[in-house]
């Protein structure tokens, strides 16, 4: 597929590496409906691209919302006659230990199960609601070929501290590959790409000092910027044999 012949929308579009997929698929010809909850920042992102070759609308969704979703959807068709691109990017973190110990009190604390609710909710059930409301779609009016990127994560391999976050991202994959196969029949591939340490606002946030041991661990000793990861998204987009697979961008990082 190339970009320029997408009708896309992508998830969590209004910051960090939703932003860059936004913005740089409108840059070359895409029309783009993203969605978003920060209302002040999906208009900046509308008024960044307003000279863009490709159109691009943002809506105001929760992906765990199977209603936001569904309308999400219905208002894409609507505004660009179909979709045939979709980018599984919205995500949210809750990092804790599943169980420990105050070191001053003794006390026992445990993961709250709204902290786990809310990971899978986005994380996870997001990615499925969305991909299901854009197959069934296609499926139904035989308007393939379409392409979906889900946005996992390193942390899918198991990271201390997010036990949901690494659950969801380890789900991801598996439904990536899942997908792969289950909607090949409609002309839909279906990929991951497991980004490391991307510098988004998130990462910019942190305390120099923590930053700099995070980054120590990477054997290119730096993050990645949030255009390398539109760069794989590009290739997944445009390699038609490509499908059910991950791509790790981690810079070589193992946790």
């Amino acid at each position: 597929m190339k970009v320029d012949t997408l009708k896309a929308v992508v998830t969590g579009g209004a910051s960090g590496m939703g932003r860059e997929f936004t913005l740089s698929l409108a840059r070359e010809g895409a029309d783009v409906v993203f969605c978003d909850l920060n209302e002040e920042a999906m208009a900046a992102v509308e008024a960044e691209a307003k000279d863009f070759t490709g159109s691009v609308t943002g809506v105001r969704a929760n992906v765990a919302s199977e209603a936001d979703v569904v309308a999400l959807f219905d208002k894409a068709t609507e505004l660009m006659g179909g979709v045939n691109c979709l980018i599984n990017n919205a995500g949210i973190f809750r990092d804790n230990l599943l169980v420990k110990k105050d070191r001053n009190t003794g006390e026992i604390k445990t993961m709250p199960l709204a902290d786990w609710d809310a990971v899978i909710a986005v994380d996870l059930t997001g990615p499925f609601l969305c991909t299901r409301e854009m197959a069934s779609r296609i499926a139904a009016d035989s308007s393939g070929p379409g392409v979906v990127i889900n946005i996992s994560s390193i942390a899918r391999h198991g990271n201390r501290g997010q036990t949901n976050y690494s659950a969801a991202k380890a789900g991801l994959i598996a439904d990536t590959r899942l997908w792969g196969v289950e909607l090949a029949r409609f002309g839909i591939r279906v990929a991951a790409i497991a980004p490391g340490f991307v510098n988004t606002p998130i990462l910019q946030g942190m305390p120099p000092q923590v930053l700099e041991k995070l980054l120590k661990a990477v054997p290119l000793n730096r993050a990645a910027e949030t255009a390398e990861v539109y760069q794989a998204a590009k290739f997944i987009i445009e390699c038609d044999y490509f499908t059910g697979r991950c791509i790790d961008l981690d810079g070589g990082l193992s946790l």
